[in-house]
């Protein structure tokens, strides 16, 4: 392979893109980040997160990440974290870690490392909990203050990509068709956060419509958050544009 030096001297169009190949290249092995996946044990994802770990593990590899993929929530703690950029929560509810878990978790993220939640990791309030249980008042904060309500039957909806300006978003259509659970909240988290996209509620049958209905967003009061509410079924890892989204969002969420 010639040098760098010899194929500037050439000077033409095609050793410019050449170079910029080897640079994206390169600058792809300089900067690469472990993502540390943490799943739930809930019965009724289990299809789901079966299906997430030979996806997520292919997507790692495909855009230079490595990814360790695991359903033992006392991976969650100080010393382990500090190996990770990225910390994907996967259907894992904020309930089913331990005080410590959750505090290592809660450090994690103030240090401006990356978070994304999928789906059940946005289980805000009580409604779970044992009266003995001390709620973990910093995650509804983290999620923009919303509680999570009753969700109604799994179904087809469009979803409006309202940010193409936000990396996470921005290879994403104006609009996509995926089917899902269409998590509700007590309100719309908007005022507290910044909005990617929402579900067009016209588009399927609520249970108890919010009117605006946001689905993934960002709480920028944390430097690298965000969270998808999209991702009950494993058809989702065939769906293209979720695979774009999950890809984009874990760069993002990365990124220095």
């Amino acid at each position: 392979m010639l040098k760098i030096n010899e194929l500037l001297k050439k000077g033409t169009r095609l050793t410019f893109i050449c170079l910029l190949a080897i640079g994206f290249k390169v600058n792809a092995q300089q900067h690469p980040f472990k993502a540390l996946i943490v799943a739930s044990r809930a019965s009724d994802h289990l299809k789901m997160i079966a299906a997430a770990k030979p996806f997520f593990e292919d997507l790692g590899q495909k855009n230079s990440f490595d990814v360790d993929f695991t359903d033992d929530t006392s991976k969650i703690n100080d010393a382990n974290l500090a190996n990770y950029q990225v910390f994907v929560m996967l259907q894992l509810a904020p309930f089913d870690m331990s005080y410590s878990q959750q505090a290592a978790l809660q450090k994690f993220a103030e240090q401006g490392k990356g978070w994304v939640g999928i789906h059940a990791a946005g289980l805000t309030g009580k409604e779970f909990l044992a009266k003995s249980t001390i709620y973990w008042q910093w995650f509804e904060g983290f999620m923009g203050g919303v509680l999570y309500s009753p969700h109604p039957a799994f179904q087809k909806a469009k979803v409006v990509v309202e940010d193409h300006k936000h990396p996470a978003t921005m290879h994403l259509p104006a609009t996509f068709e995926i089917s899902d659970e269409w998590y509700e909240w007590d309100k719309s988290p908007r005022s507290n956060v910044r909005v990617l996209a929402s579900v067009n509620e016209s588009t399927y049958k609520q249970n108890k419509p919010m009117g605006d209905h946001p689905v993934i967003w960002t709480n920028e009061s944390f430097r690298r958050m965000i969270y998808i509410s999209i991702g009950h079924s494993p058809e989702d890892f065939t769906n293209q544009n979720y695979v774009t989204l999950l890809r984009d969002a874990i760069v993002w969420a990365a990124s220095k």
